[in-house]
């Protein structure tokens, strides 16, 4: 039987990163690995390790709408993301982190 437990993260960041090879669009389209890669380095300098988690998603069902970012448990979901708006995720996560 599975052990039910709290989430240790203040927030949960997830980012799709599913690549479907040009065959359709997808959020790898917009560089979602980049992404991931600079919101990974934003929680790292503003001292969120171990609060804030970032991490690899497969699809989540709105490619034509990628690169997608989710944000748990606010249930905060951006779309159309490209490596310029991290800024903009980032400041969403401080707003929430400052509520904690």
């Amino acid at each position: 039987m599975p052990k039910q437990n709290e989430s240790p993260y203040v927030s949960h960041v997830f980012v799709c990163t599913n690549d479907r090879g040009g065959e359709r669009k997808s959020c790898a389209d917009n560089n979602s690995q980049l992404i991931k890669s600079k919101l990974k380095d934003a929680v790292n300098e503003k001292g969120w390790k171990g609060k804030v988690r970032v991490s690899t998603s497969g699809c989540m069902g709105l490619c034509a709408k990628g690169s997608n970012v989710m944000i748990y448990p606010q249930k905060v979901w951006f779309s159309e993301v490209f490596p310029d708006d991290v800024d903009e995720i980032v400041s969403t996560i401080e707003g929430v982190k400052t509520n904690d």
